[in-house]
């Protein structure tokens, strides 16, 4: 896999209607490549970034996931989501940028801890209707493979990752310490 070496500059559309530039004049980027609206794995790992989005933000870091499910799917589960969430249901940023799917996703070894997690954590937010349940056949599959890209002012990439399973993504501290420092 190899990632752009820069990013077209573009204006993407959040499902809440909200236009964003990428890259961004004032903030670096972290373009995060997410599965589909629901998946357990995804909504345990975006809880993270939630929960320390002040820090990401103070890095000077403007958070953006990317979904391959529609909109009106996604908009389901980004209630208490502080930032920007994008829907590619016909995964047009995913080619663009490198992002496969592949049974290694869910068959990778390393995979089976994260995937045990987080069906174990979403099990009762579900049954007690605080949280949606997934759809039987996700818009794009279960195979997608997550990725991970922080885009520079200027366009240019300085940092990236490609996971090589479903549960093989950036933590908010990796992605800090991927942040250039200034100065």
């Amino acid at each position: 896999m190899s990632a752009p070496t820069t990013v077209a500059s573009r204006t993407l559309t959040t499902v809440t209607g909200e236009l964003i530039p990428v890259p961004d004049p004032d903030h670096l980027i972290h373009l995060q490549f997410r599965r589909f609206a629901g998946c357990p794995i995804c909504h345990r790992h975006l809880r993270t970034f939630v929960t320390r989005h002040a820090e990401i933000e103070a890095a000077g870091i403007r958070e953006v996931a990317v979904f391959h499910s529609a909109a009106a799917e996604l908009t389901d589960y980004a209630a208490d989501i502080p930032f920007d969430l994008i829907a590619d249901p016909d995964k047009t940023l995913y080619r663009e940028f490198g992002v496969e799917s592949a049974p290694r996703a869910l068959l990778h070894p390393r995979a089976w801890p994260g995937i045990a997690l987080a069906i174990g954590s979403a099990v009762g937010p579900m049954a007690r209707g605080e949280q949606p349940t997934p759809r039987g056949t996700p818009q794009g599959g279960r195979l997608g493979l997550p990725a991970d890209f922080l885009i520079a002012s200027d366009g240019s990439l300085a940092a990236f990752h490609y996971g090589t399973h479903a549960d093989d993504q950036w933590s908010v501290d990796e992605l800090i310490s991927s942040a250039p420092k200034a100065g």
